[in-house]
């Protein structure tokens, strides 16, 4: 199998040699493979290749989406047989809005449902197929070695999951800032990506570790030298330093410490959200939401209430806007719910700082509509920014979740990365945040209309991405 390296070369070639139509063709012709004549109707490239079958069959390519580690399927990733050359991904924050043209001019598309299956239909039936998984920045290119005519071609886990490293693809550019609290730099490594991938900023790696307050602050002497991480003060301080990174990930710290969040680095974050950027926050890190300069009305977002902690409890999944039914469909399938209970989530270390989500502007994806102390609790929401334009000008997301990784790892100072990553499977909530790693990177859409029939407190705007690009 070849990858993304030979990818562009071969449908380019396809169309400077005018590649003719494949050797097999049935039916009467029509809506089949073209003669290869001239005038309008002439083929181009791989389009030369797609046959009519008889009985209204089709020439197909299927296949499940995993993950980097290739055991955790994927939804909503879109799968594509291009036909022309593959453009590079822009670096560092970026607007990627929900509708823009997939690059490589798509033959034919079709994107991962809720058990990460996909099947595209009309593939031309030839040798060398490129082939194009994508969701965000997240991209890899393969090559088929033969697709046959009429009958389904099925692609094996290795070959239809998302890339671990940079050589076998696009990966975003992810900052990571540790925490005492949390460990989501764990997460990443148990979702798939090559340890190799784990640098401080000046190394080569997609994923760059900073220090947060009592997080691992170093890396192992087996990997970067044991490298001292750049304290997460030097990440946030300037828009410029946040900048090259597409996705921020923030691990609780165990305390909001704004003493190391002053307000330049409040309006900062801000900023780079407003172009591009995607942040992940997690528990204490709320405070750059709950102390956001004015105007970004980000503290308007939520109704906060910083109260004891829920620790374990079931939770419910919002089903009541397309992506959160999809998220309920997605973690039934893939054992993140009780058994029967689709829509449930068992969580542990839940905390409880947010009572409620503004529905003119966030999404509430879990929750809980009472507590142990009869009070309503968000546990994941999400919004666009900036808040201050009308939502189809938007361009950064902010995730925020009261849900701590929780299976096990350890990020205390005391630890070299990834010496506390000591666990292996995905608990139900890791899922959930792995479920967001994708999403947080998926381009940024506007609401499709409100079908969420829960008018209380803890509801949330329910918002979906316009299809035709990855979601």
């Amino acid at each position: 199998m070849r990858t993304s390296t030979g990818v562009a070369s071969i449908v380019l070639s396809c169309l400077l040699l005018a590649c003719g139509p494949g050797t097999i063709e049935s039916g009467d012709g029509d809506g089949g493979a073209s003669d290869g004549g001239t005038g309008a109707d002439a083929c181009v490239g791989l389009a030369c290749f797609q046959v009519s079958c008889p009985g209204g069959g089709s020439t197909t390519l299927s296949g499940t989406v995993y993950a980097p580690n290739g055991t955790l399927p994927l939804y909503g990733v879109t799968v594509y047989v291009p036909n022309g050359p593959v453009d590079a991904l822009p670096s560092g924050a970026t607007c990627d809005r929900c509708g823009a043209p997939l690059s490589g001019n798509p033959l034919v598309s079709a994107t991962s449902n809720e058990a990460g299956q996909f099947t595209l239909e009309n593939v031309p039936a030839t040798s060398a197929v490129p082939l194009v998984i994508q969701v965000g920045k997240w991209r890899r290119q393969i090559v088929v070695p033969a697709v046959a005519a009429c009958v389904d071609t099925a692609l094996t886990a290795d070959q239809a999951r998302l890339p671990r490293n940079k050589s076998e693809g696009d990966i975003p550019q992810m900052a990571l800032t540790t925490g005492g609290a949390d460990s989501l730099e764990c997460l990443l490594r148990k979702i798939g990506l090559d340890d190799a991938e784990f640098t401080n900023r000046s190394g080569t790696g997609r994923v760059h570790l900073f220090g947060g307050v009592d997080g691992t602050p170093r890396f192992a002497t087996t990997l970067n030298g044991g490298a001292d991480f750049a304290n997460a003060t030097t990440l946030w301080d300037t828009t410029p330093h946040l900048m090259p990174y597409d996705v921020t990930f923030l691990s609780c710290e165990g305390a909001q410490n704004p003493n190391t969040k002053p307000q330049t680095s409040l309006q900062a974050l801000s900023d780079y959200t407003n172009v591009g950027g995607r942040v992940f926050a997690s528990h204490w890190h709320n405070y750059w939401i709950e102390a956001a300069p004015a105007p970004t009305l980000w503290p308007t977002t939520i109704t906060p209430n910083h109260l004891g902690a829920l620790n374990s409890v079931r939770a419910d999944i919002n089903t009541g806007f397309p992506k959160g039914n999809s998220l309920a469909t997605w973690l039934a399938n893939v054992g993140g719910s009780p058994p029967g209970l689709t829509g449930k989530i068992d969580l542990t270390e839940s905390k409880h700082t947010v009572e409620a989500v503004n529905p003119a502007t966030t999404e509430r994806w879990i929750s809980l509509a009472q507590t142990a102390n009869n009070r309503t609790s968000v546990q994941y929401y999400q919004f666009t920014t900036p808040l201050t334009v009308d939502d189809d000008q938007r361009c950064g997301k902010v995730v925020f979740s009261d849900i701590h990784v929780s299976a096990g790892d350890d990020s205390s100072a005391a630890l070299r990365f990834p010496g506390g990553c000591t666990t292996t499977g995905l608990t139900p909530q890791e899922k959930v945040l792995a479920f967001m790693v994708f999403d947080i990177a998926s381009c940024v859409g506007p609401p499709i209309g409100r079908t969420d029939p829960d008018d209380g407190a803890a509801s949330g705007a329910e918002a979906g991405d316009v299809p035709g690009r990855v979601d």
